[in-house]
């Protein structure tokens, strides 16, 4: 919506369900649409709003809503989309940070940019693309991270951070964090430049894309199939949130030393893990949550899909507090079994 000089638009006694991919029930307080950094500022100006706690919501996609939001929701749709810069060694590519990251990522291809490819049909919106640091397929978006802008939520003063500034880590980064040092609830992202290096080079050593290649014998795919590629195996494993409500993977793949991993295999020969480069190994959290028993239970109206053990579900009508317990009925069974804590991926609210 258009901002006026008096501030953005904001909106009191406002529904989220429509606004969170679980479809879970809250209620915002109030909820403003912040479409440029201006209105952050006019906000923050607001003798009302202006000091009252703030919630960053982008497209809902990573939160588990257990309450209604006493704090100001802060409805990211920051829009478009543009080519920044074309170097030698790569293409500077740019997106608000209310775009539809799929869309975005889609577009580049439109524009003839490979590079982002391996990340089609992570649901979500470009600005919280940073702060989960999102990973599909053999590629994170730290690995393809230019810079970003954002607006502090005290001061109002816009601010460019680089990668090293961003702190990320799997599935992390500084915006997840509160504290001392970190940017949880203190900064709204409003832009993302990403960085596709040049010459592009297909990213193919994840299994599922190592099948593909070798079902279709295209051992040199270009972007548009990889893309079609993942999009394809992403619907065949996990559910469209628009027909069953999901946050996408709920657990973090855990990270094990090879002492742990060996210790494990010698348990459960068939635990899916893979080797990292430190020496570590990661473990397929959905494999762990299948291995005991939950692909296709429910908890109320929570529920494991069953495809895929690593997503839960909103069967119809579920709260955010089955949601809850079902996951940590599911982190208790996985500790019980393996001696390991599953670690959520969305937030809790």
């Amino acid at each position: 919506m258009p901002t006026s000089a008096a501030g953005p638009t904001v909106e009191r006694n406002v529904s989220l369900r429509a606004y969170n991919t679980f479809g879970l029930p809250a209620t915002a307080r109030a909820l403003a649409r912040i479409a440029a950094d201006a209105d952050v500022r006019r906000l923050l100006a607001d003798p009302e709003l202006g000091r009252e706690p703030k919630l960053v919501l982008g497209g809902g996609s990573n939160v588990v809503l257990t309450r209604d939001v006493q704090q100001v929701v802060l409805k990211v749709e920051v829009r478009g989309r543009r080519v920044v810069e074309r170097r030698d060694d790569a293409v500077i590519v740019e997106a608000g940070g209310g775009e539809n990251w799929h869309d975005f990522v889609a577009w580049t291809l439109d524009q003839g940019l490979p590079g982002l490819e391996n990340l089609a049909l992570i649901p979500g919106t470009v600005g919280a693309a940073p702060v989960q640091n999102i990973g599909a397929y053999g590629v994170e978006l730290a690995e393809r991270f230019e810079a970003l802008d954002a607006v502090d939520l005290v001061t109002g003063r816009s601010v460019t951070l680089d990668a090293a500034a961003c702190r990320f880590g799997y599935r992390d980064s500084v915006f997840k964090h509160g504290g001392f040092g970190g940017l949880a609830g203190k900064s709204l992202i409003t832009r993302v430049r990403l960085r596709l290096p040049q010459p592009w080079r297909p990213v193919l050593g994840y299994l599922d894309l190592e099948r593909r290649v070798h079902e279709t014998g295209i051992a040199a795919p270009d972007a548009r199939t990889i893309f079609d590629w993942v999009c394809e195996i992403r619907r065949a494993k996990l559910p469209d949130p628009a027909e069953i409500g999901n946050a996408g993977s709920f657990f973090k793949n855990p990270v094990v030393s090879a002492e742990q991993c060996r210790d494990i295999i010698g348990r459960d020969p068939h635990v899916v893990h893979y080797v990292l480069p430190d020496g570590r190994c990661k473990l397929a959290a959905g494999w762990l949550i299948d291995a005991c028993g939950w692909k296709g239970k429910s908890v109320g109206r929570a529920g494991v899909y069953e495809r895929q053990a690593l997503v839960l579900v909103n069967r119809g009508g579920a709260s955010g507090a089955e949601v809850v317990t079902l996951a940590r009925a599911i982190q208790e069974s996985v500790y019980g079994r393996f001696g390991i804590r599953l670690e959520p991926e969305p937030v809790v609210i």
